[in-house]
């Protein structure tokens, strides 16, 4: 029989990983909520994140935690000026135009990592890295620790942006009705772009909450992006309470299954509940039926 210490330890450290999976997927369901197109571009875009932390920690010194202004604050540019300037101008207003291009934009990003860090797996080292905090009768990495309680910070932080100020109403208004949001005097390209940047920013900060216990490579994007898409469907469509939401549960789900399955099987269990999602109640857990 398993020992309840030990299944203790892998709900906590499920949860540290999910709440840092909630905080990729609560960028992606932005996006998705507010221009109604999903970010393929989107993994791509935390790899450079990861890259950004990693650069800043090895050439200046600079912790990934005092990092986390910094690489919030370029990736927010980074996405609105790739909103505002290449993903809107080529797309001509036509979402299926958009796909195609946040799908182009991934591969020009991974290949332009590819060229100048080649294919090589890096990581950083720190004085925590290695350091453990006792909860109960579990030893959680303390990378971990501070990585979840960041998430759930960052992501209050979001909900109160988009609940609780003149931004956030313009953007809940552009995700409901476009051309009323247009009448109303919103300025719709404007919000676009920026919800494209917050959402981007979001990836900032999970990259600083990840990199000091994680790794970076030009294809590291590309898992997180499958489980960030399994999370949006799971919580529901443009659902950020279901995010965050789902993000925990994906992440007790994924440690649980490594338990038992092993590490390299232990994400069957996400793709199990996808596909269950999908068939029995399409709209996720927290998504109005259309």
């Amino acid at each position: 029989m398993l020992d309840p210490a030990i299944l203790f330890s892998s709900v906590l450290n499920g949860l540290t990983t999910g709440a840092v999976y909630a905080l990729i997927a609560l960028g992606l369901t932005l996006i998705y909520g507010v221009l109604h197109i999903i970010n393929f571009a989107h993994g791509a875009a935390l790899m450079v994140a990861l890259y950004a932390v990693y650069l800043l920690k090895e050439r200046l010194g600079i912790d990934p935690y005092a990092a986390l202004p910094l690489v919030m604050a370029g990736m927010f540019a980074l996405g609105y000026a790739l909103q505002r300037f290449v993903i809107n101008r080529a797309s001509h207003g036509k979402d299926e135009n958009i796909l195609l291009v946040t799908l182009g934009l991934a591969i020009v990003l991974e290949n332009l990592a590819l060229v100048w860090f080649k294919s090589d797996t890096r990581s950083i080292d720190t004085a925590y890295t290695l350091s453990t905090v006792e909860i109960g009768p579990a030893m959680i990495a303390l990378p971990k620790v501070i990585a979840f309680c960041g998430a759930l910070a960052v992501a209050a932080v979001l909900f109160w942006i988009i609940r609780s100020t003149d931004l956030g109403r313009a953007i809940r208004a552009v995700a409901r009705e476009k051309q009323g949001a247009k009448l109303m005097g919103i300025d719709v390209e404007k919000v676009y772009a920026l919800s494209f940047g917050i959402g981007m920013a979001c990836l900032g900060a999970a990259a600083c909450f990840l990199l000091p216990a994680y790794y970076v490579n030009p294809q590291v994007g590309s898992g997180f992006v499958l489980v960030a898409f399994t999370i949006v469907v799971l919580g529901g469509m443009g659902s950020f309470v279901g995010a965050l939401v789902g993000g925990l549960l994906i992440g007790v789900v994924e440690s649980i299954g490594g338990l038992f399955l092993g590490d390299s099987l232990g994400q069957m269990g996400i793709f199990a509940i996808f596909i269950a999602v999908l068939l029995f109640r399409p709209q996720g857990l927290f998504g109005a039926r259309g």
